[in-house]
C-alpha cells in the first residue's frame, strides 16, 4: 500500500542526510601541478568539489615537473613526499599527475569524473570509524577525536590543514604557457596536533599559522586512511 509522505517528513529527511554528510565529508586530494597539460580537466573538478558540504577537496600541488619550463608557484616538496608514501602504501612504484587519492585509500587516474564519484558515493555509505570536531576562536583550534569502529593496535595522525579556496595563476612557459587558470582549495600548509591511539576519547589544540580556512584530517600513522575529517568552523 502506497502511503504518501508530508512536506514536512520530506525536509526533515534532507536536513538529516545534509548534516550526517556534513559531519562526515569524504576527504579527496588532487595531486596537481602548472606544469602539467593533462591537469586543467582535473582542476576544474576540484573547483566543483570544493563547492559541496559532504566532501573535502584538497588540492596538493606537487613540483617534480617544475623541470619542464614552469615552476609551480603553489608547489611543495611535502606534498610530492605525500604522494610517494601513498604510493608505497598502495605498493605502486609511480606517481603522476593529476591524481585523486580517496579518503586515503582509493585514487583516480586524471579526471574521471565517473569514477570519482562512484568512491566519492561508496565512502559517503560506509560505516563512520571515528568522529571528529572542531572549533575555532581566532586561530586558535580545537580538535576532539573520538573513536566509533576502530582496529585495536592502530595509531593515528590528527593533521590540521589551511588551505587557499581560490588561486590564480597566469602561466608563460611550460606545456600550459599562455594559460590562465584557476585552482580551488589549494592546501598551503600542514600542522600535526598531535597523534591519538584510537581508543579513548582525546583533545588538541593548535594554533594557526594565518587566517586561512582549515580542515582537520585524522588519518591511520603512515598514510593509510583517512578515518575521519572536518572542517573547523
Amino acid at each position: 500500500m502506497f502511503r504518501s509522505i508530508s512536506a514536512t517528513t520530506l525536509v526533515s529527511l534532507f536536513l538529516t542526510t545534509a548534516a550526517v554528510a556534513d559531519n562526515d565529508p569524504v576527504v579527496v586530494e588532487l595531486f596537481t601541478s602548472q606544469g602539467c597539460s593533462s591537469c586543467p580537466p582535473a582542476d576544474q573538478i576540484m573547483q566543483d568539489l570544493a563547492k559541496r558540504t559532504d566532501v573535502i577537496g584538497l588540492a596538493l600541488h606537487v613540483d617534480y615537473w617544475d623541470y619542464i619550463g614552469w615552476k609551480d608557484e603553489y608547489a611543495d616538496p611535502n606534498h610530492t613526499l605525500r604522494q610517494r608514501a601513498y604510493a608505497r602504501e598502495g605498493g605502486r612504484s609511480m606517481i603522476y599527475t593529476p591524481q585523486m587519492v580517496i579518503n586515503g585509500q582509493h585514487d583516480v587516474v586524471g579526471a574521471q569524473s565517473r569514477e570519482l564519484d562512484r568512491l566519492i558515493d561508496a565512502h559517503l555509505t560506509a560505516a563512520a570509524e571515528a568522529s571528529v570536531q572542531a572549533t575555532r576562536s581566532g586561530n586558535d583550534v580545537t580538535v576532539t577525536v573520538e573513536p566509533v569502529e576502530l582496529p585495536d593496535g592502530e595509531s593515528y595522525d590528527v593533521r590540521v590543514v589551511q588551505y587557499s579556496p581560490m588561486r590564480h595563476a597566469s602561466i608563460r612557459r611550460g606545456e600550459l604557457a599562455g594559460h590562465e587558470l584557476d585552482y580551488a582549495n589549494v592546501v598551503e600548509s600542514w600542522q600535526m596536533a598531535g597523534q591519538w591511539d584510537g581508543v579513548a576519547p582525546q583533545q588538541y589544540s593548535v594554533s594557526l599559522t594565518s587566517d586561512l580556512p582549515a580542515v582537520v584530517l585524522v588519518q591511520r600513522t603512515g598514510h593509510g586512511p583517512i578515518v575521519a575529517a572536518t572542517k573547523v568552523k
